[in-house]
């Protein structure tokens, strides 16, 4: 496994993601897997590269976080506290055969074996900051389609205002799963316009490889304004419902995490601040910014509501 980073560590100090992969390859003894229509992958092979994927023309002009850091300084809780815990034990993770029930209330329901929907729509690269509740963050070239393609699919009814993503509970696969660290399976929510904005993703890949285990293979929200837990990963289930999810954070500490978990460097965390971060590979603290730089996207959605009190 490669060591664990620092957050401090310094660009100049980090193998460029092309060359470290190349790398790992070889000594794994095999090469890349070219795929026709962009899915397929196991824990056991080398990253498969994703073809025909969309160049991201938004993407901002910034550092992209290299893809040995992204992979291996992770939360994943079913698979350990620690940032490093889930790059040693995900291989546990088998992500073929792989479904994601959509569900709830809506016209079209279904169960989706994960290769149809990954054909769902065209992949496009998204370049995304992540930031972290606990004040780090990261530049990532997400690849995935927008969640609002599967929405329309489904034609959900009036009584769906809300979803509910639900990760895999498999103690067997997910080792973290054995502690009660939380209540599992891993919950997460989102009102409907903010599933349905064009910038929510349902990601399948990064730097344009088909998405480690480690970073919630094989397939994963991505909710660019929100707090990284907000992603749930591993999806095995989509509810659309009348009434707010109880969250998985939200049920394990209320007063720490509330169900928008908008990035808001105004309102602190009860243990820290949140007006500052650390970008991965960088030395010094910068500030937080409000949505985590995407206010003119989406300041919108709240309009009227008291980010304070709807934290």
């Amino acid at each position: 496994m490669p060591p664990r980073h620092s957050p401090d560590i310094l660009p100049s100090e980090i193998t460029p993601p092309d060359i470290y992969r190349e790398r790992r390859r070889f000594m794994q003894g095999i090469g890349a897997l070219a795929l026709a229509a962009g899915f397929g992958a196991t824990a056991e092979a080398a990253p498969a590269r994703l073809t025909g994927v969309r160049a991201d023309p938004q993407a901002p002009d910034e550092a992209r976080t290299p893809y040995r850091d992204i992979t291996t300084y992770n939360n994943f809780y079913e698979f350990g506290s620690g940032k490093d815990d889930p790059a040693a034990r995900a291989d546990s993770l088998r992500t073929r055969p792989w479904t994601v029930a959509v569900e709830g209330a809506v016209n079209r329901p279904r169960v989706w074996d994960i290769d149809a929907l990954l054909r769902l729509a065209p992949l496009e690269e998204r370049v995304y900051r992540l930031r972290c509740v606990e004040g780090w963050s990261m530049v990532i070239p997400w690849v995935g389609f927008s969640l609002a393609e599967l929405i329309r699919r489904a034609e959900p009814t009036g009584d769906a205002k809300y979803l509910e993503f639900v990760s895999l509970h498999d103690p067997a696969q997910m080792p973290g799963q054995r502690r009660r660290v939380l209540d599992w399976p891993y919950v997460e929510g989102l009102r409907m316009d903010e599933a349905m904005h064009p910038l929510t993703l349902l990601a399948v890949g990064l730097y344009g490889e088909v998405l480690p285990n480690q970073n919630g293979a094989p397939i994963r929200l991505v909710v660019p304004w929100k707090y990284g837990f907000k992603s749930a990963k591993s999806l095995v289930r989509i509810r659309f419902v009348e009434k707010p999810p109880r969250t998985a954070w939200m049920a394990a500490a209320p007063d720490e995490y509330g169900f928008y978990s908008n990035v808001n460097p105004q309102v602190a965390h009860p243990r820290w601040s949140q007006a500052k971060e650390r970008r991965i590979g960088e030395l010094f603290r910068r500030d937080t910014l409000m949505f985590n730089g995407y206010a003119d996207a989406v300041a919108g959605l709240y309009r009227g509501m008291d980010l304070k009190r709807y934290f």
